[in-house]
């Protein structure tokens, strides 16, 4: 009886398939749009608010500021021992965004011994962004600051079959319930792609030029002190560029794992860095 393919022989198949779907990605985007429509910025804008909204509600009142988990009785446990529960919150009937895709995903954690204060003080610290989120982060700083709404650049490095290098600009505001509750939000404003980075020929990409691998990026951080330690809940919401016609087979579930990996990888760092 011929011997059964091992698991190392599919996977060295399916990153040939990625290594030869690379070419026919950069092929495409001369064929899409490099900037999102405006149908599809308008119906991100509108799903944004309904999210927005949702969250004042929810941070009204210390008994709903976290909101619960896809399984909360059984993931309970599993949080206050140390696992992380991601949640995939996209909507299964997507609002219409012609050309583009929404990813939403929210990750749930606990670190014993922290406090709300610890994760605040952590989150201003912008300078340190490199260390605590490396590779993601590469630069961070604050471009202007007025009480707890601060305007911060990042240089991030994301991995989408190819590696992308971004300069970012985000809109970020603070706020509390009381002192063992509180919330940030970071709205995307400014995401330019980066050619060549690092190198002497290193420059923006024009709007045209550039591949839609992040249109927008929105974040939300929920924290509560409670059972001796803090329980952490973040929302990623991004809009991306459409999965060119043809290459869903080949790169649709690499390209839709990305945020998801994104959010597990700050939400991890972040009980990390409170940790040591």
């Amino acid at each position: 009886m011929p011997e059964r393919p091992s698991s190392d022989f599919h996977r060295a198949i399916f990153l040939r398939v990625i290594v030869a779907a690379v070419p026919l990605l950069a092929a495409a985007s001369v064929c899409y749009p490099a900037q999102p429509a405006a149908a599809a910025t308008a119906g991100f804008n509108a799903y944004i608010a309904a999210v927005e909204s949702r969250l004042v509600r929810q941070h009204e009142s210390p008994a709903d500021f976290l909101a619960p988990t896809s399984n909360e009785s059984l993931n309970r446990g599993e949080i206050v021992h140390g696992e992380i529960v991601i949640d995939r919150l996209t909507p299964s009937a997507a609002p219409d965004l012609p050309g583009a895709m929404l990813h939403h995903w929210r990750g749930t954690a606990f670190v014993a011994g922290a406090h709300a204060a610890d994760l605040e003080t952590l989150l201003n610290n912008f300078a340190a962004y490199p260390r605590y989120f490396s590779p993601q982060v590469l630069e961070a700083r604050v471009l202007s600051r007025q009480g707890d709404h601060q305007i911060v650049s990042m240089r991030v490095s994301q991995r989408h079959v190819i590696t992308v290098v971004m300069d970012t600009t985000y809109d970020v505001v603070f706020g509390r319930l009381d002192p063992r509750h509180g919330s940030s939000i970071s709205r995307s404003t400014q995401i330019t792609e980066i050619s060549s980075p690092g190198t002497p020929s290193e420059h923006a990409l024009a709007p045209a030029d550039e591949h839609g691998f992040l249109w927008r990026q929105n974040t939300y951080w929920s924290y509560q002190e409670q059972d001796g330690g803090l329980y952490i809940q973040i929302e990623s919401v991004s809009l991306t560029r459409s999965i060119p016609a043809g290459l869903g087979w080949a790169i649709g579930p690499f390209v839709q794992s990305v945020p998801r990996d994104s959010l597990e990888f700050t939400l991890r760092s972040v009980c990390n860095a409170l940790r040591r």
